[in-house]
């Protein structure tokens, strides 16, 4: 698994309608790729979004970097929509289950 967290403020003069259709946009685009596995977005209490989204491997998640559609949304993100963001990935996660219903 690869993991990629985007962490992000958007400007607060932003066109909320025209950000959310992107973002719509660019969600259904990245689950057609292949080796797209799962996308989730949390919004804290001071307005920062973070973003997850996990791939098959790194190859899949650059691919999904380079498809152009992806790379216009990105370039509009920076001149448009966001304050700042961060993005970190992470090609090994360390991963640690816990399921109450797994049992003791």
């Amino acid at each position: 698994m690869f993991l990629v967290v985007f962490r992000n403020r958007k400007r607060a003069d932003i066109d909320q309608a025209a950000y959310g259709a992107e973002a719509a946009a660019m969600e259904e685009l990245a689950r057609r790729q292949r080796g797209f596995i799962s996308f989730k977005s949390y919004v804290a209490d001071d307005d920062e979004v973070i973003a997850l989204s996990e791939w098959e491997d790194e190859d899949a998640a650059l691919a999904w970097r380079r498809v152009a559609e992806h790379s216009a949304a990105q370039s509009r993100g920076r001149s448009e929509f966001y304050e700042d963001y961060t993005l970190f990935a992470c090609k090994h996660p360390r991963i640690h289950r816990f399921s109450r219903k797994d049992g003791p």
